[in-house]
């Protein structure tokens, strides 16, 4: 009773949050929540344990990471309402693939729901109905796709395209979590198609950096570490259903570690540069949504690591909690400090105002 109880105050403090700032929330702010949740199941509870101290803020950080997920929805619901929703979060091709946040969002609060509290066929219900979601965003999806290949947009994308692939697979996670016979063919089919939509994302976004005058500063943008995040889930999601043994899993493992590796080195060169040309806070230390991207592929080849024995494992894990919960130490400040300095509603149109 005190968790739902405590449910229900954080949900009406966070809606009331947003009803008494005006926010406008950012079409990828569920990745906080894809964040929260892969920081509390896989990362602490994973690496800690299950002690009845750990369990019981196990559990206090999923109800918080759930309130945020209702309170985004009510949000969402609102703009509904308004007539708000197409301008804000359909009508540009590329901020549209960050619903896919809204499906993996929800995934991972079902899936924290069932391991947390045992819920049974109201998770299975949600685990049903976020599949209806899934289905209406890669129908989207695909005509984001089209566009971005017919029009000269295309030339601004970035790693927002691989939630399709992010998505696809959190539904296989959440599926064999909740249900207790998922159908092989099932797996298999939604994996297959995760790792086709990776491929798709990835030759669109390759493409763009493919041509000369881009500029690391500028130009890389923070959702391009999916690239490995969206590996990560995938290969966890082979390894948790059952597709694949634990050997291929390990192969798959190292060549996620290979991407892994190559992008955080485009991305501590970014930083680098951003650091130069405009000054530490306002290069790095400056709260944009996309930021939630990279705690989710950290926390996220952290968890696939856990599962998969190799050489390099102990020093992984040993290292990478550590950066992880300095990394979300750091997030939560920014963008609390966003929220009480000037939180403000973002058009799609206008580069003058700044969303939470």
């Amino acid at each position: 009773m005190f968790y739902f109880i405590l449910l229900g105050l954080l949900f009406i403090g966070a809606v009331f949050v947003i009803i008494r700032k005006k926010i406008n929330i950012n079409t990828a702010a569920m990745a906080a929540v894809m964040a929260f949740g892969i920081v509390t199941q896989g990362v602490l509870l994973n690496f800690f344990g299950l002690s009845f101290f750990l369990g019981s803020i196990g559990k206090i950080i999923s109800i918080a990471d759930i309130a945020l997920w209702m309170a985004i929805l009510v949000s969402i619901g609102m703009t509904i309402y308004k007539g708000e929703f197409k301008r804000l979060h359909y009508i540009n091709p590329i901020n549209r693939f960050g619903i896919g946040t809204w499906v993996a969002g929800t995934s991972i609060c079902g899936i924290m729901f069932c391991k947390q509290f045992g819920a049974g066929a109201e998770v299975q219900a949600l685990a049903i109905l976020n599949a209806g979601l899934w289905i209406i965003y890669i129908w989207i999806s695909l005509i984001g796709f089209k566009e971005l290949k017919d029009t000269s947009i295309g030339q601004q994308t970035h790693g927002v395209l691989l939630l399709t692939a992010v998505s696809t697979q959190s539904l296989v996670l959440l599926f064999n979590t909740v249900f207790a016979d998922v159908p092989g063919f099932l797996n298999a089919a939604l994996i297959f198609l995760g790792l086709l939509f990776y491929f798709i994302s990835a030759w669109f976004i390759l493409k763009r950096y493919a041509i000369r005058g881009w500029n690391i500063a500028k130009d890389w943008n923070n959702t391009n570490c999916i690239f490995h995040g969206a590996l990560s889930i995938s290969g966890l999601a082979m390894f948790k259903s059952g597709l694949v043994t634990h050997q291929a899993a390990a192969w798959f493992w190292l060549a996620v570690f290979l991407v892994f590796i190559v992008v955080e080195i485009i991305e501590i060169a970014r930083g680098i540069c951003r650091s130069r040309i405009y000054g530490l806070k306002e290069g790095i230390f400056t709260y944009d949504v996309t930021q939630w991207s990279r705690i989710f592929t950290f926390a996220m080849f952290f968890t696939f690591t856990f599962f998969i024995e190799t050489p390099v494992q102990a020093v992984i894990l040993n290292t990478g909690v550590w950066i992880i919960l300095m990394l979300l130490i750091i997030e939560l400040y920014l963008s609390v400090d966003s929220i009480r300095r000037k939180p403000v509603r973002i058009p799609l149109t206008s580069r003058k105002e700044r969303s939470v």
